[in-house]
């Protein structure tokens, strides 16, 4: 077995193993659910771009350390950053996201707990999703002035529908376990003490396949879903990040308080 530690400055660590086959990636950082920093965002890309060079692996299980998948990024960091830098750390963010979306091998996340917003999409980047009972999953952006591409909301959409994915963003509502199961955005939900081993057993399945066939159907798949570019009036695609309410967003969760936005502008 092959194991890669990479570890930031307050303890927590992205581990990688390579073992018969399989990578296994995990985020730790639990006594914060696993939020992610732009530095661990960034190593994360990097993971994703090594494990697409490596031959050997045929399969990916992308999970977090603990009882949560991740909440997303570190909404505290932002409140030391300037909408410049902020804007940025969602590029990067965005890049890590689309390293594991674009492997050619089949992924798979095994959520338990919370993910929620980038953590959401980084789940939805994955081919396959195994949930456990008390998994939660929602984007609640209305909150934090985040304002998300074309690309964040098409991951949803292409699950659940247009007018499910606007009712999960505009309540910032989190569906429990059994009815993102019900509604597709889980292929999975194993009740029991065993989950590790069930995810371990799919892997390896999906292992013995042909790499060639299962990447052609990726491909083939990939080639079904509409990906439809749409303008919005004068405001054109939106940035990750509303320049005016993001930054009362942050504030406000950081205090602990109901954030007051202004009027559309």
């Amino acid at each position: 077995m092959k194991v890669e530690t990479i570890r930031f400055e307050d303890g927590a660590k992205i581990v990688w193993q390579e073992t018969a086959g399989l990578a296994i990636v995990t985020i730790k950082r639990p006594w914060l659910k696993n939020a992610m920093t732009p530095e661990m965002w960034k190593a994360l890309a990097d993971i994703g771009r090594k494990i697409e060079k490596n031959e050997k692996i045929k399969t990916v299980i992308l999970r977090g350390e603990g009882k949560q998948f991740t909440v997303g990024s570190d909404i505290k960091a932002f409140n030391r950053m300037s909408i410049e830098e902020a804007n940025e750390a969602f590029v990067v963010m965005e890049d890590a996201i689309t390293s594991f979306e674009y492997l050619r091998i089949p992924t798979i996340a095994f959520i338990t707990g919370p993910s929620m917003g980038a953590g959401l999409e980084l789940a939805l980047s994955c081919d396959l999703r195994v949930g456990s009972p008390d998994a939660l999953l929602g984007i609640p952006i209305g909150k934090l002035g985040i304002t998300i591409s074309q690309r964040f909301s098409q991951r949803l959409v292409n699950l659940i529908g247009p007018s499910r994915t606007k009712d999960l963003i505009f309540t910032g509502r989190l569906f429990k376990a059994e009815e993102a199961y019900d509604l597709g955005l889980l292929n999975y939900l194993f009740d029991g003490d065993n989950a590790d081993a069930f995810v371990l057993d799919l892997a390896q399945r999906i292992s013995y396949a042909s790499m060639n066939s299962l990447q052609a159907a990726k491909e083939a798949v990939a080639r079904c879903v509409p990906f439809t570019e749409v303008a919005f009036g004068h405001r054109g695609y939106p940035q990750y990040i509303d320049p005016i309410d993001f930054p009362e967003g942050v504030a406000a969760f950081v205090e602990k308080r109901e954030p007051r936005f202004g009027r559309l502008t």
